[in-house]
């Protein structure tokens, strides 16, 4: 079977997923997603919907997603020692300084993320996730690709795991380094690959996993013809085609959106919203009646200017008026009641207004806001964060931008979402843990029992800081002390000369001995002072 019968095929089962999606697109954002891909030059004309509300929230929840997934002033992952390796491969006393290290290559890594298109793919695929609930993402070497729901079909098993993946693209022929035969004219459009045009073909990519080797192998069609040099492969656990669901439902091979469970509101609201736009319209027009029976003529009202005198009855005339002021306000406020719930269920904050809203009053909201996702966080860590990053990390070992990471030792820990702990949270942890001890045992216990080396250590690694050349070494602690001890020393000795010199036995006529003795006392000291801060000699 080939590419584009196997598509076709696979295609019959997305046709309910896709329908649904694109009246999601409609009411929010209609360009998102669009019926399936066809080879026609002419393009349904995208109807621009009543309210702006469903696109309101659709961007403000995906801004919120991406914000919580790939947060950009800290890390997404950690990477972190296995416990169970501790004390037998690795000795506890280096876990400090490897968590220096980690910490370091999670900034690396970060940075590349930082200067390629990774956020701005996202951020479009999460909008899609929202709206039509699926999503695939392709992650080549130049960046991502986003692939929306009428480009691609996948078929899964029934644990939900990806078997199968076929996309469909639109490419110009001339961008294609293969020789191709030119399209027929009089071949059927829905028989053949090129458009009416004769200038777009359709580009088949078909993705299996291979059970006998156990990875993931991949080619691309043109004309049921296998283009030459497109067969690639990656491992099963970093490969490049993540395919994302925003909710799952037990037996379907697609996802639910966000936007799919209040369908039934952004109907209503759209109509409503419909219905007001149009009476109100109609209340604003007004209209002049005459009746037909006066000696008022309508050319004498129309042609008159403002503050103009006119003979005439004011019983002769009337102005039409709609009188539905409660129909209004009844449909009006449907419509805000709808808008607040909606407002609601996309995490779209209404923090009271005041002078002082607190820190903790907004955390409250989100937090509260945040549990009307359910497990939406737990699905996109294991169906993007994790692949995400393992073909990340694999691509940048490849290509030694970071050392090789051994996995039997070291695991990384996806820190995003709502129930992680992140490294801000370790750094709060330890704060008031350190805080705890000083307030209750006294400062004294704190200096006492706990290493102020190591606590450097672990602040500047949850805090994510490079202490390179900041934070002094125990070498330089030493010598920093055993000079400042040399120096006290000297200043004990010259003060006590001092004293002796202002002392009656300073008199060389009364004491020439004592003298004599306290000085020589002196410079065998200082000699000493000295001589410990010279380097040693040879035959020292």
């Amino acid at each position: 079977m080939t590419a584009r019968e196997r598509y076709d095929r696979l295609a019959r089962d997305r046709a309910q997923f896709l329908n649904t999606a694109v009246d999601c697109s409609e009411l929010t954002l209609p360009y998102l997603i669009t019926e399936d891909l066809k080879p026609h030059p002419n393009h349904k004309k995208i109807i621009t919907p009543w309210q702006s509300v469903g696109a309101k929230v659709v961007v403000t929840l995906a801004a919120k997603l991406m914000l919580a997934l790939l947060p950009p002033q800290t890390t997404f992952f950690k990477l972190q020692v296995r416990d169970d390796k501790l004390g037998e491969d690795i000795p506890p006393e280096v876990k400090s300084e490897l968590d220096l290290s980690f910490s370091k290559m999670e900034r690396m890594i970060m940075d590349y993320i930082a200067a390629s298109n990774d956020r701005v793919v996202i951020h479009q695929a999460l909008k899609h996730l929202i709206v039509g609930g699926n999503a695939l993402i392709f992650m080549d070497k130049t960046g991502l690709k986003n692939f929306p729901l009428n480009r691609f079909v996948v078929n899964r098993d029934g644990n939900g795991n990806v078997l199968e993946i076929v996309t469909k693209e639109l490419i110009d022929r001339r961008v294609l380094d293969f020789e191709l035969p030119e399209p027929q004219p009089n071949r059927p459009n829905d028989q053949g690959t090129a458009s009416s045009n004769g200038d777009d073909i359709e580009v088949y990519t078909c993705v299996k996993l291979d059970k006998q080797s156990g990875r993931w192998v991949w080619y691309q069609e043109v004309d049921d013809q296998i283009i030459p040099g497109t067969r690639s492969t990656a491992p099963k656990n970093a490969s490049p085609w993540l395919v994302l669901r925003f909710n799952t439902v037990d037996g379907e091979d697609y996802g639910r959106g966000r936007v799919e469970e209040f369908l039934g509101d952004f109907k209503s609201l759209e109509g409503l919203s419909q219905a007001l736009v149009e009476g109100a319209a109609a209340a604003s027009k007004v209209l002049f009646l005459v009746s037909p029976s006066s000696t008022t003529k309508p050319k004498t009202i129309a042609e008159a200017g403002n503050g103009a005198i006119v003979q005439g009855r004011p019983d002769d005339v009337s102005v039409i008026q709609v009188g539905k002021t409660a129909d209004f306000q009844t449909a009006s406020q449907m419509t805000q009641s709808i808008e607040r719930r909606l407002s609601d269920a996309f995490l779209t904050l209404n923090v009271r207004q005041a002078e002082r809203v607190t820190a903790e009053e907004v955390r409250l909201t989100q937090l509260e806001l945040e549990q009307q996702l359910g497990g939406i966080f737990s699905l996109l860590t294991v169906e993007f964060l994790i692949p995400y990053l393992n073909r990340t990390l694999l691509v940048l070992q490849r290509s030694k931008e970071i050392p090789t990471i051994p996995k039997d030792l070291v695991r990384p820990q996806i820190v995003a979402g709502v129930n992680a702990l992140g490294r801000g949270q370790d750094r709060e942890s330890l704060t008031q843990f350190l805080g705890t001890i000083a307030q209750t045992m006294g400062p004294e216990a704190l200096a006492g029992y706990v290493n102020p080396s190591e606590a450097i250590k672990r602040l500047a690694a949850a805090q994510g800081i490079d202490i390179l050349n900041l934070i002094k070494t125990e070498e330089q602690l030493a010598g920093e002390q055993q000079q400042q001890q040399q120096m006290q020393q000297q200043q004990m000795l010259l003060s006590q000369a001092g004293q002796l010199a202002k002392s009656p036995l300073a008199d060389p006529e009364k004491n020439p001995e004592g003298i004599q003795s306290a000085v020589e006392q002196l410079q065998t000291g200082l000699s000493g002072q000295q001589a410990n801060q010279l380097p040693p000699t040879e035959e020292e």
